[in-house]
């Protein structure tokens, strides 16, 4: 009978000398990979370069990779479990093995991944954002692919993917009062759809003065981009700005032409924006008059068998004292918003720039604009508004799917018991049912409703007007 062997044996691994041979230089090998990956990934710029006199702060590994080392850990820790155990030596050696092995595919998995991710980290030496050549392997598999960062794999602006990578916190791990480890900074689907236009906007001097390519953002958001990514750069200002008049007069003064920047549009100076010589110059044409700031609206009442307009006074009268804070969503430069802050009421005007300056006006009057295209959803939160109006702008050209989800947010905004008013709704008469239908659809309570013919067009078109009441739901 052989005699077993009295030296102290490596009760933790089972298994005979040709297993011990092969495992342990596997082990060796893959962590010191990590080890050595790890110092490249943390200090990208101390190997083979030379040093800089700008000191920049070495970014932390990314919350994904993190995680994927995290779970290599975690199955480590089942393996030293497996192995302490009184298995049989045969079963435990095949068990063990064959884990190895996935680790060690794992960790080579991830050390490519890092090396990728070191090789494409940003450099901000020159101070400039570019346009990058496109490095990604098209011969990647699907699973590999959908988990690399998007913008590596559509945008080519070196700005761009510096903005959607994750923003760790300045402690790496570490959650802030928000509960997140990072930020992730956002930007609209469709943009994937517009990468080169996107590209375009992103690609500008570092800390320097913007490009004046805001008609270039508001297509984007037009077309879907929205929300678009934020840029380093300061932004252009008229030369000889003066400081705004006091509210007590601005609500009805027309603005000085120095406080505007007119490079984008037709006119060149505020006479031309209600000038009756300048009529193809004035942008949207439902609010050619907009400019006009004596032309105040919503204060004498109409007839009701031709009008379908409201009174101001009338609307508030349905609910005395309750109306305090609301949206007015369409093309405007804040006269509706005007007359509301003339009654204590506060009034955001949701508009964008359509051939002329509706923004700048409306907070050099001393009101509040929100530029946001029809859609976005509203930066307001749940049951919050009392009042949301809409004048001449989603009428008979909207869908019904898009009209659907733009009064269900406004639905989501609006209080309980707030009012939705609907304002000079237009469309061809064999329309009014299948619009009127939809606004229906909310279920709200009918507090003023009006559908009478559109005078200009021979009854081939038709007004709705009302001011819906949002119910309590439970």
């Amino acid at each position: 009978m052989q005699k077993q062997n009295s030296g102290k044996s490596l009760k933790w691994l089972p298994g005979n000398n040709l297993a011990r041979l092969l495992l342990c230089p596997l082990f060796f090998i893959s962590f010191l990979t990590l080890i050595v990956l790890g110092s490249t990934i943390y200090f990208p710029r101390n190997v083979f370069t030379a040093p800089t006199e700008i000191s920049q702060e070495q970014p932390p590994l990314p919350l994904s990779f993190h995680s994927r080392i995290s779970d290599l850990q975690a199955q480590v820790g089942v393996l030293l479990e497996q192995v302490h155990s009184d298995t049989e030596e045969a079963k435990a050696l095949a068990k063990f093995s064959d884990h190895v092995i996935h680790i060690a595919v794992a960790l080579d998995k991830l050390a490519t991944r890092l090396s990728n991710h070191a090789s494409n980290l940003p450099s901000n030496a020159t101070e400039m954002s570019n346009v990058d050549e496109d490095s990604s392997d098209p011969e990647e598999s699907e699973e590999d692919a959908s988990e690399e960062f998007i913008s590596n794999r559509v945008f080519k602006a070196g700005e761009l993917k510096n903005y959607t990578l994750p923003k760790p916190n300045r402690v790496a791990g570490k959650k802030t009062f928000l509960g997140v480890e990072a930020i992730n900074p956002s930007i609209g689907m469709t943009c994937v759809a517009m990468a080169s236009n996107l590209d375009r906007f992103m690609s500008y001097k570092l800390f320097g003065t913007c490009p004046d390519d805001w008609i270039l953002a508001q297509k984007l958001m037009i077309s879907g981009c929205d929300p678009l990514p934020r840029r380093r750069c300061f932004s252009r200002t008229p030369p000889n700005y003066t400081k705004p008049m006091p509210s007590s007069k601005s609500l009805w003064t027309q603005p000085g032409d120095v406080n505007l920047l007119w490079s984008h549009y037709k006119c060149k100076d505020y006479q031309c924006l209600f000038s009756n010589q300048t009529v193809n110059k004035r942008g949207f044409f439902k609010c050619s008059d907009c400019f006009d700031l004596s032309k105040r609206g919503w204060e004498v009442p109409a007839n009701e068998s031709e009008s379908a307009e409201f009174t101001i006074d009338q609307v508030l009268a349905l609910k005395p004292s309750e109306i305090r804070v609301g949206l007015d969503f369409g093309p405007s430069t804040g006269s509706f918003a005007a007359l509301m802050r003339e009654r204590n009421v506060t009034v955001a005007t949701a508009t964008l720039n359509l051939g002329a300056p509706f923004n700048e006006v409306i907070a050099l009057r001393g009101l509040l604009p929100l530029y946001i295209s029809v859609g976005s959803r509203l930066p307001f939160f749940d049951n919050t508004l009392d009042i949301v109006h809409s004048s001449l702008f989603l009428d008979g050209w909207v869908g019904a799917e898009l009209l659907q989800f733009v009064l269900f947010d406004w639905d989501r905004v609006l209080r309980p018991g707030g009012l939705l008013w609907v304002d000079r709704f237009f469309c061809k008469k064999e329309d009014v049912k299948m619009y009127v239908e939809e606004f229906e659809r909310l279920r709200y309570k009918k507090l003023l409703w009006r559908v009478v013919p559109k005078s200009d067009k021979l009854e081939d078109e038709f007004f709705f007007s009302a001011v819906l009441e949002k119910p309590i739901r439970t």
